[in-house]
């Protein structure tokens, strides 16, 4: 598999940032990928003095293995890290970084960090079930290959699914990333590296809420890290404010969205590399990032077992309470769901509402997309590309998507739209899904269709459920605000898709964040 060009040369640069010999161990067989993976290999060593290519014999092949060869200084450290399958497309990354770590070139991470992985004890074995497709999975697999370098304590291996099917099968897994820990599911999803290691280190939750609590109280806290809370966050930092962020997730929805093209100076983009932007925007102020933190309830002073007469709290699912002045609301939104019986007994065994990161899995078989705005229209015409077929339902008499969208969908000849169409059931074998029901919204008549898959794309829903009896919600469940966004309560304000704004667009929730800030900003200089 020769590389392009231009892609070649920015990894010969990479790899002259090696600054100890690493060993590439190749376990192939006689398929077509297992020649690619070696010309892959081969092309690679021949860029580094540094690199030495080996056979081995893995129980997985093709697969390859990155680890420090035996003259390197930590070698009897490391037992390095695999790949079950060709790491391009998205996963390049993964390869390349895989590289440089294991060559001794100093990861991104805190020294603090390190430290904590290096302590963990027991043994681990990871396997990651990745698409190549799949903009999520390199977050885990990045974070999995640099815990294996830093612990000898722990491996990991990337496995293709759609090179290793009779895997997936076995195991029946159904979306990615999935990831196995020991031979048991240890989860599903996007996850970053402190969220695997809350999961494997214990006690790490604890000291975390432990931290939190002893935080001096804020000038402004913001609840949520995507573009609002983002975007609030830095405006009120330039204020010279004591600031914090608190966020479940940084990034929030934007971290499940691929293709962006209408971030207004920023012709296309992908998500991840927009959030990456945005962390790294934030970190360049004075703002302390609290992530992988839920919020679980907001008092006002003086109420609801809050003893302090002028700061707001913040209490967390881990125990942990923040306390500030004022706090902007940015929580974002989430997928809807269908609410239909077997929706949630077959999530992530055949119910999916990511496209592009599960889709891959489906390759040859017929799926199905609820929901005919864009979103789920672009879903259908991308699925289209290597399922048997699409069949599209829409609840309304009509498709809601760009009519440019509609046009490509209908020249699709894998591809049956059905209008009218109201889903009633996900119906399964009690492993995996295996069939939709939907009622003929026209004639009353109930219908079922086969499917190995549906994708639910109709649209989001407020993350305000903690919020009830707090602040003003609309019968939507939005955040009610003001043109300064101010909410019911003094000193709370809120911006994006968890409010009455209209229009859930990055570049709205982001202009909203900044006006939240500024109404907070000057909510403080008037108190």
């Amino acid at each position: 598999m020769a590389l392009e060009a231009n892609i070649k040369t920015q990894l010969q640069t990479y790899l002259g940032m090696l600054r100890e010999p690493i060993e590439l161990v190749a376990s192939l067989d006689n398929t077509a990928a297992a020649q690619e993976m070696r010309e892959l290999l081969e092309e690679i060593t021949s860029m580094s003095d540094k690199i030495t290519l080996t056979n081995g014999d893995d129980a997985r092949k093709p697969s390859f293995a990155v680890k420090r060869a035996a003259i390197h200084k930590n070698a009897a450290q490391s037992v390095g890290v695999r790949f079950a399958g060709i790491p391009m497309g998205h996963e390049f990354t993964s390869l390349v970084l895989a590289l440089l770590h294991t060559g001794d070139h100093p990861m991104k991470l805190e020294a603090e960090k390190i430290a904590q992985i290096a302590a963990i004890e027991g043994t681990f074995h990871f396997e990651t079930y990745i698409s190549l497709s799949c903009h999520n999975c390199p977050d885990v697999v990045q974070a999995m290959n640099m815990m294996a370098v830093i612990n000898p304590n722990i491996t990991h291996v990337m496995i293709d699914g759609a090179l290793y099917q009779d895997e997936v099968k076995a195991r029946e897994i159904m979306s990615v990333p999935t990831m196995y820990l020991n031979g048991e599911v240890f989860g599903a999803g996007r996850m970053e590296l402190d969220e695997i290691l809350l999961k494997i280190d214990t006690g790490a939750a604890a000291r975390e809420a432990k931290k939190i609590d002893a935080a001096a109280p804020y000038d402004v806290l913001v609840v949520g890290g995507g573009p609002a809370g983002a975007s609030a966050a830095i405006y009120a930092a330039r204020k010279g404010i004591r600031t914090g962020i608190v966020a479940e997730r940084f990034g929030g929805q934007v971290m499940d969205t691929l293709g962006i093209e209408n971030f207004i100076s920023v012709k296309e983009t992908e998500g991840p590399k927009l959030v990456a932007a945005f962390e790294e925007h934030v970190k360049s102020y004075d703002v302390d990032i609290m992530n992988l933190q839920r919020a679980v309830s907001l008092s006002e002073p003086g109420k609801d077992g809050n003893k302090n007469t002028d700061l707001i709290e913040l209490k967390l699912e881990s125990g942990g309470t923040l306390k500030s002045k004022v706090v902007i609301l940015a929580t974002g939104a989430r997928w809807r769901e269908l609410g239909v019986p077997g929706e949630k007994e077959y999530r992530g065994k055949g119910v999916a509402y990511c496209p592009h990161c599960d889709g891959p899995l489906f390759k040859g078989k017929p799926v199905a997309v609820v929901g005919g705005g864009n979103s789920g229209v672009e879903a259908a015409i991308d699925l289209a590309g290597f399922v048997a077929h699409v069949t599209l339902l829409q609840f309304d008499t009509v498709l809601k998507a760009d009519a440019v969208l509609q046009k490509k969908l209908r020249s699709l000849a894998n591809v049956t739209i059905i209008t009218s169409a109201q889903t009633t059931e996900v119906t399964g074998d009690g492993t995996k899904m295996n069939g939709l029901t939907y009622t003929d919204r026209v004639t009353g008549e109930s219908k079922h269709l086969v499917l190995d898959a549906v994708f639910v794309q109709i649209g989001l829903l407020p993350n305000s459920d903690w919020l009830k009896g707090t602040v003003n919600l609309s019968k939507f469940g939005e955040v009610e605000v003001n043109h300064h966004n101010a909410t019911s309560l003094p000193g709370v304000f809120a911006a994006g898709d968890v409010t009455t704004t209209p229009y859930k667009q990055i570049i709205i929730a982001m202009g909203e964040g900044a006006k939240a800030a500024l109404g907070a900003f000057d909510y403080l200089i008037r108190q």
